[in-house]
């Protein structure tokens, strides 16, 4: 916290809460900061909640503490949205305290967890099923939106916290529901923790330290991963791609978090991604067959290995159609985005006996000549068509479009939106970056030619 900031604390009506609050009050004048609270109704316990609301905003009131109160109905909200109890009341009421944090201008929401949930947290990852990173358990502090969320207790277990509203007579509520191990995390806390503190008797500290040395380890290695993210990661139309060299090149640890966080950026649900979808991605992307395949994955993602090039896209935002375009008058540029190129196209006049092996010369992969005298106009930019054929430059006879794509390592994905150049009646000039026709060859008769020549342009920015 800031000297000059406004302080939202999250107030539950329990003794963790109503410490946090009293003590953060008590120091508010030596911190510079203003004190405000929030506290919401879940609408679970008719009996007990009109109660903690009551006795909240008489304590406000008593410390001239800004209060506001909530009540959120979220038996309601699961009748109309259905999903999971617990899920649906951290929903509703996180989003009240940001619109609480959002009146009151509060850069800060202040939450009581203390070092006794933060072992619960790190004993319920491990029985689920957690990645390292999960073993950070609660962090200290963390960015959502607009404000930053904080908790000042996580070093402090919760009898020290019940003391200090003994010392400071704070009455409190205690959450009946608290005592029931139908919820996973009252189970843990109530079943687990005491049988496993019967082996050892400083478990909740041990899973504390447990939590805090990988919370710095996770912070190292994630902003290593955002670095690696933001040097190897190249942006494309609904997505993301990159080297498969660069991939094979980390650290095994460092892969995983890089093809998480890939995942998570591009995800337009909030879901966590799971180890076993990020191991398949991260294997195949690393196996050496097959060179070309593609695997659908949740949350609307789709993952590309196609040879040495691996992408990351949202199926919905992926083109869909093909493009044909008529150029009448071969002057200027071309832009074709689905294909993330641009074609420039010029005439040049043949000066001297020596111009059409100076242009034999300069032609090159993505640079092409053509006598223009040879040609029939409007030329055709267009993609490919079932049974395309060309009869390549250097080459007796005719060879299919797909062979070539093939022959040239072209992904699959990029297929359907390369472009080929053809003449009127049909006949095939150029695939840029690939292979040119026979046809219209600058020789010694030739007296104007059109050059055209391909550029790759940047790829949109991803919203």
């Amino acid at each position: 916290m800031l000297p000059g900031d406004t302080v939202l604390i999250a107030v539950s009506g329990g003794p963790d809460s109503m410490a946090l609050l009293h003590a953060l009050h008590m120091n508010a004048d030596r911190l510079s900061i203003k004190v405000m609270a929030a506290h919401a109704n879940h609408g679970f316990r008719p009996d007990e909640s009109p109660q903690e609301a009551e006795s909240v905003r008489r304590f406000c009131a008593n410390l001239g503490i800004p209060l506001e109160l909530a009540e959120l109905d979220v038996p309601g909200y699961l009748r109309e949205h259905g999903g999971n109890k617990q899920a649906a009341a951290r929903e509703l009421r996180y989003r009240f305290l940001h619109e609480a944090a959002a009146k009151a201008g509060a850069s800060r929401i202040a939450f009581a967890h203390h070092a006794d949930d933060q072992a619960e947290t790190v004993l319920m990852r491990v029985l689920r099923g957690t990645a390292p990173g999960g073993l950070a358990g609660i962090p200290l502090r963390r960015k959502e939106g607009n404000v930053e969320l904080i908790r000042p207790l996580l070093r402090i277990n919760k009898m020290d916290l019940a003391a200090y509203c003994t010392h400071w007579n704070i009455s409190y509520h205690t959450d009946s529901s608290n005592l029931s191990t139908d919820y996973f995390r009252n189970a843990v806390r109530l079943e687990a923790l005491p049988y496993l503190e019967s082996f050892n008797g400083r478990l909740s500290a041990s899973l504390c330290r447990l939590a805090e040395s990988a919370s710095a380890e996770s912070d190292y290695l994630n902003a290593r991963t955002e670095e690696l993210f933001a040097s190897l990661m190249r942006p494309e139309k609904g997505g993301l791609s990159m080297s498969g060299a660069d991939l094979a090149g980390l650290h095994v640890a460092l892969q995983r978090r890089l093809i998480k966080l890939i995942l998570d950026y591009l995800a337009l649900e909030n879901e966590p991604t799971g180890f076993d979808e990020v191991e398949h991605i991260r294997i195949g992307a690393l196996s050496a067959s097959p060179a070309s395949w593609r695997i659908d994955l949740s949350r609307g993602l789709r993952f590309r290995r196609e040879y040495s090039r691996l992408s990351w896209t949202r199926r919905s935002e992926e083109p869909q159609d093909g493009y044909e375009i008529l150029v009448a008058e071969p002057q200027g540029s071309l832009l074709l985005s689905e294909a993330g190129l641009r074609l420039e196209f010029s005439r040049e006049a043949i000066l001297g006996e020596n111009g059409a092996g100076s242009a034999a010369a300069e032609a090159g992969p993505l640079t092409a000549f053509f006598d223009l005298d040879e040609l029939l106009f409007p030329l055709l930019v267009r993609t490919r068509r079932e049974g395309d054929r060309m009869n390549p430059l250097g080459l007796n006879g005719s060879k299919k479009v797909q062979d070539m794509f093939v022959d040239a390592k072209v992904p699959p994905s990029r297929r359907p939106f390369m472009p080929l150049v053809c003449e009127a009646g049909g006949r095939m000039l150029w695939i840029p970056g690939i292979r040119r026709s026979a046809h219209a060859l600058a020789s010694a008769g030739t007296k104007r030619l059109l050059r055209i020549e391909a550029r790759e342009t940047g790829p949109p920015p991803l919203s």
